[in-house]
């Protein structure tokens, strides 16, 4: 099993020496365009079906849980937050009309009125609060409990009034209820359901403009439109939607080319030109989120001393990456956080927080020095990885190649998707494992939400980072009442993790789309994975 991660590793690193240096002769492979668009052309036309492929099973449609692109894409179409994040990833009302911030620790939110859900029964304050409250409940164990940390109480304060109430002033939690945090079911049927509330036999009851018919296990998820949602200028335009489980990215693709299937997002990079090529659709480029890296979740292993981070990073040569997993659709980047969710901060902000980052060019010679520094020589590290596309592949067994190059050691663990999914909210499935590949997304736009998952003992600061500064600089953007506040926070928090490394920075990616040439109508953004984007799409 050795020889064979050290074969798969030095062909990794063939790779990533063509991807840089180009042919023989010396001159560069040019990156591809990447033209980015807010939308595709509106749909003139309706649907009797609709056909969506996913990469993933969903791991669960309670929003408690729906943490990864499989579960929320799905799960953006039956049920809805409180309020709706725009493809700009600004924030616009949804199922609350309007909100107030009367004072720093209130938020008070009027629900919108003759909201139905899918069972026929109305939208009341009381379902408002039943679901938001399970954020706060232990026991139910929610993947979003941090976005309510500061939560006091959740009360109905009004015919079509609620009220939440913090211990302190709360900069991202009225941004957050724009994703599945936000998520409103009626309370009735959570109730009802209790442990089989969002799985395949139980289902949801929500108020979104599909509503689940089926969920055949490891097949489709079938969904029908509701004609009872109350946003007309949503209403679908196919009647039956259909999300086809395809873990194999080659079969996944195949259908995409034969328009067996309609569209998808998260189109593995090294098929765009393939999918390109054939003329029976469309590829587009919008904006994200989300930043390639990988997460270190191991503080005990090697990997726990900054300085071996450091030496990892220097060590990957991540301009060829971007070419040999990504084809060339991503940039190389230093940041934890794209660029474009600073897009709500302002220009000379913006500008600063990339301008203040630590470069980390390929250098093996210093990563050398950095791991023979730390006393790490001889020390190993295992990658655990997934057949998920050909970039978890290529990262995987560049990763393993690079620390190899410094004087580590390097094992590749490859396990099914379902089990690379429960490395993101299970601890026990990460046992083992020191490094694992992400294309982490942001719910809002706005980079505190990563900075918060980054603080001691968060949830999701899978690698146990701790830095007292650092939880300062976060906990006085997150309560700040003066905007300049959070700023100059929220900068110094990008400094930190620029200098820590507590998670390895790769590259950027666009959101990308494929439409077979039959259907179009959506917007590109990575808000598809909260905003109703199927009701969108008809025919051309």
């Amino acid at each position: 099993m050795k020889n064979k991660a050290l074969k798969l590793t030095a062909a990794a690193a063939s790779m990533l020496m063509l991807a840089s240096c180009g042919s023989a002769s010396g001159s560069m492979v040019e990156k591809p365009v990447m033209n980015l668009t807010d939308s595709t052309p509106a749909a003139a036309g309706e649907l009797d079906t609709l056909k969506w492929s996913l990469y993933a099973e969903p791991y669960s449609l309670d929003y408690a849980y729906a943490f990864d692109y499989s579960d929320n894409q799905v799960l953006a179409n039956i049920c809805e937050p409180l309020l709706r994040l725009n493809p700009d990833l600004s924030v616009a009302p949804g199922l609350a009309a309007k909100w107030e911030n009367p004072t720093p620790t209130t938020w008070v939110y009027t629900i919108r009125k003759n909201v139905k859900f899918h069972d026929g029964t109305t939208l009341t304050p009381k379902d408002v609060v039943a679901s938001l409250n399970r954020h706060l409940d232990p026991e139910v164990g929610s993947s979003w409990y941090s976005a309510f940390a500061n939560v006091k109480s959740i009360e109905a304060t009004g015919k079509d009034q609620v009220t939440i109430t913090t211990t302190k002033p709360d900069a991202l939690l009225n941004e957050s209820l724009s994703g599945a945090a936000g998520v409103i079911e009626s309370a009735a049927t959570l109730e009802k359901l209790g442990g089989d509330y969002g799985n395949a036999s139980g289902g949801v009851n929500c108020t979104g403009p599909y509503q689940l018919d089926e969920w055949s296990s490891g097949e489709k998820l079938s969904l029908s439109s509701f004609d009872e949602y109350w946003d007309k200028d949503l209403a679908p335009k196919a009647k039956k939607l259909d999300f086809v489980v395809m873990t194999d990215p080659v079969a996944r693709v195949n259908a995409l080319k034969s328009g067996e299937i309609d569209g998808g997002w998260m189109i593995p990079s090294n098929a765009i030109n393939e999918l390109q090529a054939t003329g029976t659709g469309q590829m587009y480029f919008g904006t994200n989120s989300a930043v390639s890296s990988l997460v270190v979740s191991n503080p005990e292993g090697p990997l726990g001393d900054a300085r071996v981070r450091e030496a990892l990073v220097r060590s990957i040569d991540r301009n060829g990456l971007v070419m040999a997993a990504e084809s060339g659709y991503a940039t190389a980047t230093d940041s934890l956080t794209a660029q474009g969710v600073w897009g709500q901060q302002p220009k000379k902000v913006q500008e600063a927080a990339f301008d203040q980052l630590n470069e980390y060019p390929y250098d093996l010679e210093k990563a050398k020095s950095l791991v023979k520094e730390a006393g790490a020589e001889g020390r190993e590290i295992t990658i655990t990885t997934a057949p998920m596309g050909n970039n978890f592949n290529v990262v995987a067994q560049a990763t393993a190649a690079a620390a190899e190059s410094i004087g580590l050691k390097a094992t590749i663990k490859t396990v099914t998707p379902n089990a690379y999914t429960a490395l993101f909210s299970d601890p026990a499935a990460r046992e083992g494992t020191d490094l694992f590949f992400t294309n982490w997304y942001l719910s809002v736009g706005n980079p505190l939400e990563m900075f918060s998952i980054m603080r001691t003992d968060d949830f999701s600061n899978y690698g146990g980072f701790s830095s007292p500064k650092y939880d300062k600089a976060v906990n006085q953007a997150l309560f700040s009442e003066k905007p300049e506040g959070e700023s100059k926070n929220l900068l110094e928090a990008q400094k930190i993790l620029n200098e820590q490394l507590p998670w390895l920075p790769l590259y950027e990616t666009p959101t990308t789309l494929w439409m077979s040439d039959r259907v179009t109508g959506t917007d590109v953004s990575v808000n598809y994975l909260y905003y109703p984007w199927a009701a969108q799409i008809g025919a051309k």
